[in-house]
């Protein structure tokens, strides 16, 4: 956010809109609002991985497995994810649920898309992003073990791969 905050729609226990709050007081008065993100994965299945820099108020230094952001006031959650992709892709809302490991409670929609190009052409804002790279999922189990990730992260990769053993058992 770098200084500047958000407007977004303080929602409640069934993801109703009851107002609009800005998303730093909806963080501090622990609010329900909506957050947007995206697990992305390229044709090779891997997955793209960033770690957050230093200079970040929230969560500095630590590794996110996905791109996200609030929902801001208006949009729907596939509006948020594609906001936040940055590359050509289309984000496909998997699931939403009531996340409770971050800063405060939010409602988190829980999007995949693929992203064809190369990695070299991911090109994040330097000022948010310190390194980013993709991981096999191997690699990735691996490193949620070994690396100092987001809550978020933790969270919704572990319900990500849940909902996907589901979806393929069908």
């Amino acid at each position: 956010m770098c200084g500047v905050d958000e407007w977004v729609e303080r929602v409640d226990g069934q993801d109703r809109v009851t107002g609009v709050v800005s998303r730093r007081q909806a963080v501090r008065e622990g609010w329900l609002h909506r957050v947007a993100v995206t697990v992305c994965r390229d044709q090779r299945g891997r997955i793209l991985v960033h770690r957050r820099s230093e200079q970040l108020a929230r969560f500095p230094g630590l590794f996110e497995a996905v791109v996200g952001g609030a929902v801001r006031v208006g949009e729907f959650y596939e509006q948020g994810a594609a906001e936040e992709l940055g590359v050509r892709a289309l984000p496909r809302l998997l699931f939403t649920f009531i996340n409770r490991s971050g800063l405060s409670p939010h409602w988190l929609g829980v999007h995949e898309a693929v992203i064809r190009e190369p990695v070299e052409a991911v090109v994040p804002d330097p000022e948010e992003v310190a390194w980013h790279g993709r991981l096999t999922e191997p690699e990735l189990r691996s490193a949620l073990v070994n690396w100092r990730f987001t809550p978020d992260s933790r969270e919704v990769f572990g319900r990500y791969l849940t909902f996907r053993s589901r979806r393929e058992c069908r």
